[in-house]
This record gives C-alpha cells, sequence and structure tokens, in this order.
C-alpha cells in the first residue's frame, strides 16, 4: 500500500510488501519528526539521485539501523564516482571496534516504478530453490553459541506456531512493523481462530469456543478491538454496563429444577448462591499470606462450609437442598476455572487472576469474527493452514540452499516434513498440547525449569452441549436454568461411576437468544471428568441422558426430545486438547511467569529463538482470550524490542 510521497521529488523505497517513504521510516526509527528536508537534497547529476545529508546527525545505534534498513537495496546505493574518489573507502563501515564509521555522503537513486525485482519480492513460504530444502536435523551442526544470523537488510524470518487469537495477535502486531516482512503463522488446522470458534447451526452462530467477553471495559483489549471492528450491540458498548462490577461470579438462574422433578425456590438458591461468593471472595485475600492451611481452593470452601452449617436450624430436607445448590455452585466455579474439581485449584495464588470490570457480553454474529478482523489484516500468504508442527529445533546454525552463507538458529520441523529455517519462532500453541508432546515437541529438550512449569499448571476440559427444540419449554423472559442434584454434596468426596452418573456434572442451561422465530436453543456446560467422558460418547447417547434428565427435572415425562443437537469436544481435539489453565496446587503464578521467559534463557547465543505466548503465559489474565490477545503483543513487543529499540509501538502496551 502506498503511503505517501517525499515532497516533489517523489522519492519512494519500496521495501518487501510496504512503500514508504524514505524519511518517514527514519521518522520513525530516529523516534522523533523529520521533513525531507533534513534528510534530502535534489542533486542534478546521475538519475534523480538524492544525496542523504543528515547522518552526522545520527547516533551510532541510529545509523546500524539506517545501514540495516537500506541494506536491502544494493542498487539504490553508491558512493559518489568522480575519478578523484573512485579510490575511497565506503561511506559508511565497521571499524575494528564494531562502531560504524562515516567516510562520506551516499548518494540514493530513486528506483524504477515497477518495484524491486521479482526475486526480491516475498514468496507464498520462505525463500527456497525448488527441490532444496534445508539440511535435515541429523545431519545439521548444532553450535549453540553460534552468532545470531541477521539476514542483513531483509529483516528477521519470523514464525508463529498457532493461528489462535495469540499467535494472530502477534502476527499483526509485528505486521505493521517494515523490520518483520518474512512472517509466516503456521496453523495446524484448516482454519484460524484456535480455541474462539463459531458455528453456523441451528440458523445462527453458535460458540463451540469462547463465549463471552469477560469484564469487557476499556482495560480490555479484546473489548476494545471488538469495538473498533463494530462487532458488538449498543449495549454491551454502554458506560453502564462497562461499569459493573460482578467480582467474575455468575448470574443467578431464572428457574432452579431440582432431581425430583420440583422447581427449587429462588430465595434459597440466592442465599446458597451469596454465601458460596462470599467465600470465593475470601479466597483471593491469600494472595500474600506466607502459608495456607488447607492448600487448596475447594478444601478451604468445604472447611467452611461446614462451619456455617452449624448454625443451620432448618430441618434435615431443607439441609440436604442446600448443600445440593452448593455443589451445583462448585461445578459453576469448576466450570469458570477450567478444572475437574476445586480441590486441584491452589488457594494462595488463586487471588493473582484479575477481574476486569463490565458485564460479561457476546459477538451478536460471533466471536469468530473478531479473529477473522484480525486475519483480514495481514498480508494474504501470512497465514499457512494444515501444516501442524512436529519438533522445533533451536539452539543450532541451520543453513538453506537458496540463502547462501545465511545460518538461522531455530527450524521448525512440519508432520509432512517441510522444514522452515527461522531467526525466531513464537510458539503459541495450548498448554494442553505443550503437556502431552513435551518430549517430542522441542530438540534440544527444554530448560528443567519450564518443563516443570508446563507439568505443574492445571489444564481442564469445559464443554458445551447445544441442545435445538420445537418448542420451548421455558417462559419467555428464561435466561438460564440450574440443575440441581439433590443426593450430591460439595461435603461427599465419593463419586458415582461416570457411565452411571457424568451427567450430574451438568450445571445447567443458558438460553441463546432466538435467530429467528423458530429458533429454542439451550446451551449447556459440563467441565472435568465427567465433560472428557462425554466426549467418547455418541451422539445419540449424549441426546438420550440429556432428554432423560430435562423431563425428569422438569416432572415432564412427555417433554418431546430435541430435534438437534451440537457439541464440543476439547479434551479429544489433538491441538488442544483441553480449554484452559489454571494455577494447580503445587504450582504458583511463578510457572506461568517461566512459561512466558524466552529462549535461550542462559544468555547464550542467538536471544530470542524461541518465544511462548498464549492464556496459560499470562499470570493475572490465564484461561482468557485478552490473557491470550495480551500475550501475543508481548512476545510481538520483545522481538521489536530487540531488532529496533526505538519503534513506535503500534497498539496501546496494555
Amino acid at each position: 500500500m502506498k503511503v505517501g510521497s517525499c515532497s516533489s521529488t517523489g522519492l519512494e523505497l519500496r521495501r518487501r510488501r510496504w512503500q514508504m517513504p524514505l524519511f518517514s521510516r527514519w521518522q520513525m526509527l530516529l523516534g522523533r519528526r523529520l521533513s525531507p528536508s533534513d534528510l534530502l537534497t535534489p542533486r542534478h547529476r546521475g538519475p534523480r539521485a538524492l544525496e542523504v545529508k543528515a547522518l552526522a546527525r545520527a547516533s551510532e545505534a541510529e545509523k546500524r539501523l539506517l545501514l540495516r534498513l537500506l541494506a536491502p537495496f544494493p542498487r539504490l546505493l553508491r558512493t559518489r564516482t568522480r575519478p578523484e574518489q573512485a579510490s575511497r573507502p565506503p561511506a559508511l563501515s565497521l571499524g575494528g571496534d564494531g562502531r560504524l564509521q562515516r567516510r562520506h555522503r551516499w548518494i540514493i537513486h530513486r528506483p524504477l516504478r515497477a518495484g524491486p525485482r521479482t526475486s526480491e519480492r516475498p514468496s507464498a513460504t520462505f525463500p527456497r530453490a525448488a527441490g532444496d530444502s534445508p539440511e535435515p536435523p541429523g545431519t545439521t551442526a548444532m553450535q549453540s553459541g553460534g552468532r545470531q544470523a541477521e539476514a542483513p537488510g531483509r529483516g528477521p524470518r519470523v514464525l508463529v506456531v498457532g493461528g489462535g487469537i495469540a499467535g494472530l495477535g502477534a502476527a499483526q502486531r509485528l505486521c505493521r512493523h517494515p523490520a518483520f516482512s518474512h512472517l509466516r503463522v503456521l496453523e495446524a488446522t484448516a482454519r484460524a481462530g484456535g480455541r474462539i470458534r463459531s458455528e453456523h447451526s441451528f440458523g445462527g452462530v453458535v460458540e463451540v469456543g469462547a463465549h463471552w467477553i469477560h469484564g469487557p471495559s476499556q482495560g480490555n483489549p479484546v473489548f476494545q478491538l471488538a469495538a473498533k471492528y463494530g462487532l458488538l450491540g449498543e449495549k454491551a458498548l454502554s458506560e453502564e454496563n462497562q461499569l459493573i462490577e460482578t467480582g467474575g461470579h455468575v448470574g443467578l438462574p431464572s428457574v432452579s429444577y431440582a432431581s425430583s422433578g420440583v422447581s427449587v425456590s429462588l430465595e434459597l438458591v440466592a442465599e446458597m448462591a451469596s454465601l458460596f461468593y462470599s467465600l470465593i471472595d475470601q479466597t483471593r485475600e491469600f494472595l500474600q499470606a506466607a502459608e495456607t492451611t488447607p492448600p487448596s481452593v475447594g478444601e478451604y470452601l468445604k472447611e467452611k462450609i461446614r462451619q456455617h452449617m452449624a448454625g443451620w436450624t432448618e430441618d434435615e430436607e431443607t439441609k440436604k437442598l442446600k448443600l445440593a445448590i452448593l455443589k451445583n455452585l462448585f461445578n459453576v466455579e469448576c466450570c469458570v476455572s477450567g478444572t475437574h474439581s476445586m480441590d486441584l485449584v491452589a488457594l494462595a495464588p488463586f487471588g493473582e487472576y484479575t477481574v476486569l470490570p463490565g458485564l460479561d457480553c457476546t459477538f451478536p454474529e460471533g466471536y469468530q469474527g473478531l479473529t477473522d478482523c484480525i486475519m483480514a489484516s495481514l498480508p494474504k500468504d501470512v497465514m499457512v493452514f494444515d501444516k501442524p508442527v512436529k519438533t522445533i529445533h533451536w539452539n543450532g546454525s541451520f543453513r538453506e540452499a537458496s540463502a547462501p552463507g545465511e545460518t538461522f538458529p531455530v527450524l521448525v520441523e512440519c508432520e509432512d516434513g517441510d522444514c522452515f529455517p527461522a531467526h525466531h519462532v513464537v510458539v503459541t500453541v495450548p498448554l494442553g498440547f505443550l503437556k502431552k508432546h513435551l518430549d517430542t515437541f522441542f530438540e534440544p529438550p527444554l530448560p528443567t525449569e519450564k518443563v516443570e512449569a508446563i507439568r505443574k499448571i492445571g489444564f481442564g476440559t469445559n464443554n458445551k452441549i447445544f441442545l435445538e427444540f420445537e418448542e420451548p419449554f421455558w417462559e419467555p423472559d428464561c435466561q438460564h436454568i440450574q440443575v440441581v442434584w439433590e443426593d450430591m454434596s460439595p461435603l461427599e468426596d465419593t463419586a458415582p461411576e461416570l457411565q452411571d452418573a457424568w451427567f450430574k456434572k451438568l450445571i445447567g442451561f443458558w438460553v441463546l437468544p432466538p435467530f429467528h422465530r423458530a429458533s429454542h436453543v439451550l446451551c449447556g456446560f459440563i467441565a472435568g471428568l465427567e465433560s472428557e467422558f462425554m466426549e467418547t460418547l455418541s451422539d445419540e447417547d449424549v441426546l438420550r441422558s440429556l432428554t432423560q434428565v430435562l423431563r425428569r427435572v422438569t416432572g415432564n415425562p412427555q417433554l418431546p426430545a430435541p430435534r438437534s443437537m451440537l457439541r464440543s469436544c476439547w479434551h479429544s481435539a489433538p491441538y488442544t486438547r483441553g480449554s484452559y489453565s489454571y494455577v494447580a496446587v503445587g504450582s504458583s503464578g511463578d510457572d506461568m511467569d517461566w512459561l512466558a521467559q524466552p529462549l535461550p534463557s542462559d544468555g547464550k547465543g542467538a536471544q530470542l529463538q524461541v518465544l511462548f505466548a498464549g492464556e496459560a503465559t499470562h499470570r493475572t489474565f490465564y484461561s482468557t482470550t485478552h490473557g491470550a490477545l495480551l500475550s501475543g503483543w508481548r512476545e510481538a513487543d520483545r522481538l521489536m524490542t530487540l531488532w529496533d529499540p526505538q519503534a513506535q509501538w503500534p497498539e496501546p502496551r496494555l
């Protein structure tokens, strides 16, 4: 895209995908406002040559940046060609101490309108001669102390592994900087978005993956982008909605059904919810505690509930119903935290998760509209689909036939045999995938601290089951249906067999807004091992079980069965292996920081070879889409700082 022109001379330099006025690019690199006359003066000799006169004002670091910027254009650069100057040294050179030395002025020739030669244009993949491939890992010299190949003038080759919102966010941020024209995103599947997945079904769009923007307010980058792209409704954008403080708690149900077929008093539900969420708030107060007993959120909650039970004066049936309601709220919290049991969630760091203000909102046309907008902003050949990665070879010295004399510290080997050498790789795959493939995904293996972090951080499953009905059995104003199993209690540790009672982990159903007049769809949530067991069942078995559940709790044995069903299966998805992360007992926020640390971590060899992003790498926003997006921005900023310390950041650094 043409950005502008340089005064009356019309000087433009085409660098890969960008066409940016030379003085504008220098202005960006130097970090100060310049005018064309500060840098360029028309000369009357030569083919419309322009003489740079501002190099004397630049610092050594700035000269290095300018040299790197102009190196791809050898035909545009030449020293004076007068006979008496033919033997002079080049205008800029590196002295023995590595510092740039200025000999005399450079002359920059205006390029042809047709732009650079075809061989200089970026291809769909990194440049590689036909039939050639990098040396196989087994025969490539592994030089851990090798100097980083900087690909002079062409910028670094960067690979992003994973096309979820973290990878897309990193790619979008890097593409806005002219140094990163050699960028590819390797996505294992045929679609972008990762755990953001909207599907057209039931005559509308349903969220198989991420459902809400949690904390839709000005501090949330997902909310900001969604508003910028015009993807949200008027209510979600209202200031009133952004100021609501929910504390991260799920709202009360519209109706509550008990397993005996009767409705549960909403006053009793509200009383138990008030107790439960007050205890949840207390668990967040242990963040600075030197020692916590008990170690898990679940054990703390159960201990406090036993204390409250001593003051209950109702009959035994009411006490039993209260415990059943609390068990449902435990299951709700399991869905929120993405865990099988709150006994697995560490108490001390639980309060480190940050809840943003704003009433959670949805995307009227689907969450995937956000990732589609991000992807649409990328150059068309950046995304590479159906390209699962097998192994990331790092801390090496890899060569490529099409780039003789150049070495790369990283080689990404794909399942189909393709290999991509790179200077930097940003790994954004889900933590569940890393846990599954930890022993084979990196060569050499990861440092011990990072391996331990991957093993200790929790990663669970939260699935959805959508049911479509011919006619609704719920009231028109109903939004949330709670299901309470009266034989369940959070104080009982014994669990029934999964095949007999997996459906009892289902917390209830949310009523989806109607897509059209005949649209009547419920969305149920289920987490943990029961959720994973559900994935092993057939659609017919799941539909039969839930039909029986609804007939039982509504007390209507003639309730018509749903006419269709759709469900997510995140645990069995090969490139996900679950839903999202939590801080498990035995881990802390420090483990997430360890996971986020780039490699190599010892300061030896080429820097920032392998970087890590994704929701599990964000210490305070883990398990969220905004945490994932921010982590992608974070790693992009790392690379921009390395290659251009004075870069102008394309987005607010949140």
